[in-house]
């Protein structure tokens, strides 16, 4: 017993040296490039003290607001902090991280569709965040709290909650998310606190009426239908500012104090269904009197005085379009102008966020969703859009002068580049900013795309993924289709990779898997997180733009609503056996997502050899790229010979064989045994992880390996 108790002291000794050798231990290499990467994202704020983009030690550090367990990052707690920009793209890699709260910031663009998968706590309330709700949501089986509101969240909110059986408080409230409630809501047993007032919701709210809440929160949307009587137990429930068949009576307005900004207090209910109570006090029999004959007098003359003003609006109504009728002249939309007008007054006025664009809220709130637009009601007299136009565009409207002025006239010397729908020109505007303009000819378009043009652009500018370029804009005046993009400057890598003398040694092998990922990312999100799925039609390396830091951005996504049929646009015999469509195209016409997931091996390809697609100048037997490479794929020493010269022999041998698996996979023949987008975005994210290793050990973010004279090398 002596001799145990003199071990106690060792013991104890070696437990606290194991502590602080756990305690000292490096970060997590996937942690430490997620939250690099959202540094860079919010442009290197000063006031996150010891946060660096360039690797570090978040958690022997004590990065600002990071809190660790062992090596791994399980919280971060940044609110009020005034960051400024985007929530970056690898949130995905924190696999440990419980907790993030980046509320009460000015952070904007979309959320990113893939999120830490292990959290129970997620506040991004009080930014300016567009976008959808990321269908990533509906895999975080742990989340117990979850607040978006405030923000500018549009579009339908999706089937996300099947799998939540945690959840326990939901705030989506101040945004302006449209459709029905979705069925998988229903499943949120455990959901006691659920706030969407303030959007433009509609539909009936009966999957709400089996949940046990103790707080509701529906007010000012457009739900029409009934209330449930289930929905009357609960202690707390506001309803007003919709369209329910049995809504309460609402009390009179001089009695009704005006409502708190939920802004700052996001959590607490405005009040009950019902009107406030208001004590009786005893009136006199004769006061009584006195009283009912002025009311009585008050209410008839105001009837009168109403249906008089009513009786000369409709005759001055029937007057002018009367004499619109008859003049020969152009007629004025004075109607559609009425329409609007009644419209923007019915609307109800939104707290909107104090670190919100008023404008864009403003501007979404009087368009509402509507069916198939008619030419009478998209286009004006003068070919330009109608003010009444239901479609609810987001981007900018620009005139015809003024992208004239930014591009010369359309001059050739601003011409970036060329493709099926028209050119696409640099414009440098008076304030300094320089964007992309693709002036569609409209020779290209079908009467019914012509009509559509505005549903389609809509359908675009929702489009928001860090990989993707975005629509900011267009123009419909006289007559004319323009789209503006924001400007992405270093050219694409079709011309980086086959055209400029010495730029393509720049795109070292890791550099060339990161596009690959980034590229993979912009799919999936258009396949499996836009509703509907959106087909891109046109991937190739020509429509992948890159900034200075080579990172990718996707043009013309969504375009393919607007491109001609694609059995008339080519010979289907030649692009299905060579270039980048896949071989089902040339078969029968079709194209689908898998196609896409064709066209994005083809361009794995270009990367992994710089050669192109198709390239008539080599001997016939490597002028088709896929047909020439695919049966070396699995062997690693003609897989060696294939690779780009241009990258000298600098790259990891067992990273360039994952990399040949993949391209296998995605030009297979038959498109029901190619991937899906997030099972390739996974692939190339476990290759990028087993890089950052690599990277991290070495101390210099830009080191490849040389491939030994043996040809398969120990890198990754």
């Amino acid at each position: 017993m002596a001799a145990l108790a003199a071990s106690w002291p060792w013991a104890g000794l070696f437990f606290l040296l194991a502590l602080l050798a756990v305690a000292g231990a490096d970060t997590d290499a996937g942690d430490v490039a997620a939250l690099g990467n959202l540094y860079s994202s919010w442009n290197s704020p000063a006031q996150l003290t010891g946060w660096s983009a360039a690797g570090g030690d978040p958690c022997g550090a004590a990065w600002a607001g990071v809190t660790c367990s062992g090596t791994a990052v399980t919280s971060i707690k940044l609110s009020g902090m005034e960051l400024n920009g985007t929530l970056g793209y690898e949130l995905s890699s924190l696999q440990a991280l419980k907790t993030m709260d980046l509320s009460n910031n000015f952070l904007h663009d979309s959320i990113p569709y893939q999120l830490p998968s292990n959290l129970t706590y997620l506040n991004l309330a009080k930014n300016n965040l567009s976008g959808n709700l990321p269908y990533s949501i509906s895999t975080m089986v742990s989340l117990e709290y979850l607040n978006l509101s405030h923000n500018s969240l549009f579009q339908e909110i999706g089937e996300l909650f099947g799998s939540l059986n945690s959840l326990s408080e939901l705030d989506i409230s101040f945004n302006n998310l449209t459709g029905s409630l979705p069925i998988s809501m229903g499943s949120l047993s455990k959901v006691s606190s659920l706030y969407m007032q303030n959007n433009q919701l509609s539909g009936t709210v009966d999957v709400l009426s089996n949940l046990s809440l103790a707080t509701l929160n529906i007010a000012n949307n457009n739900f029409s239908g009934t209330i449930p009587q289930e929905l009357s137990s609960i202690p707390n429930l506001i309803v007003g500012g919709n369209s329910f068949a049995n809504m309460p009576a609402s009390p009179p307005p001089t009695l009704t104090p005006p409502p708190k900004n939920t802004r700052d207090q996001p959590n607490h209910p405005q009040g009950p269904i019902s009107a406030p109570i208001v004590p009786e006090t005893p009136i006199d029999q004769d006061d009584k009197k006195l009283q009912t004959g002025p009311l009585v007098g008050i209410a008839v003359g105001s009837i009168a005085v109403g249906s008089c003003v009513l009786f000369a609006l409709v005759f001055c109504l029937h007057k002018t379009r009367k004499r619109n009728d008859d003049a020969s002249s152009e007629p004025k939309d004075i109607v559609g102008s009425l329409a609007v007008n009644i419209e923007r007054a019915s609307n109800r006025e939104t707290p909107i966020p104090n670190n919100s664009h008023e404008n864009a809220v403003v501007a979404t709130s009087d368009l509402q969703p509507s069916g198939k637009m008619t030419p009478e009601r998209v286009y004006g007299t003068n070919g330009s859009t109608a003010k009444n136009a239901k479609v609810p565009v987001t981007a900018t409207s620009y005139t015809v002068a003024a992208l004239q002025v930014a591009t010369n006239s359309f001059c050739q010397d601003s011409l970036l580049g060329e493709g099926s729908l028209g050119r696409v020109y640099k414009a440098d505007f008076p304030n300094g900013k320089v964007l992309a303009v693709k002036k569609i000819d409209s020779a290209s378009l079908s009467l019914y795309e012509e009509e559509n043009f505005l549903e389609v652009i809509s359908n675009i500018s929702r489009l928001r993924h860090p990989n993707i370029v975005p629509l900011t804009g267009y123009c419909t005046e006289h007559g004319q289709r323009l789209l503006v993009y924001e400007y992405i400057g270093n050219g694409t890598l079709h011309d980086i990779l086959h055209f400029s003398d010495g730029m393509s040694r720049k795109l070292t092998w890791n550099t060339r898997v990161r596009i690959a990922l980034g590229t993979a990312r912009a799919l999936e999100y258009l396949h499996e997180v836009c509703m509907p799925p959106v087909v891109h039609r046109s991937f190739k390396s020509s429509n992948i733009l890159l900034d200075e830091e080579y990172s990718p951005h996707l043009s013309d996504c969504g375009l393919a609503a607007l491109s001609p049929n694609p059995e008339r646009e080519v010979s289907a015999e030649v692009v299905g056996s060579f270039g980048y469509s896949a071989p089902e195209f040339a078969m029968s016409g079709t194209y689908t997502t898998k196609s896409d997931v064709y066209s994005f091996g083809v361009v794995m390809l270009e990367l992994l050899t710089g050669r192109k697609p198709l390239d008539s100048s080599r001997e016939r037997s490597e002028q088709s790229l896929v047909r020439w490479a695919t049966p070396q794929l699995h062997d690693i020493d003609l897989l060696a010979k294939m690779v780009d010269p241009a990258m000298d022999g600098l790259y990891p041998a067992k990273s360039l064989s994952r990399f040949a698996d993949i391209i296998a996979i995605c030009v297979q023949s038959e498109p029901e045994f190619r991937p899906p987008m997030s099972e390739v975005v996974q692939q190339l994210v476990r290759l990028m992880q087993r890089a950052s290793i690599i990277r991290r050990q070495s101390d210099d973010l830009g080191y490849s390996y040389r491939v030994p004279e043996g040809g398969t090398g120990d890198a990754i």
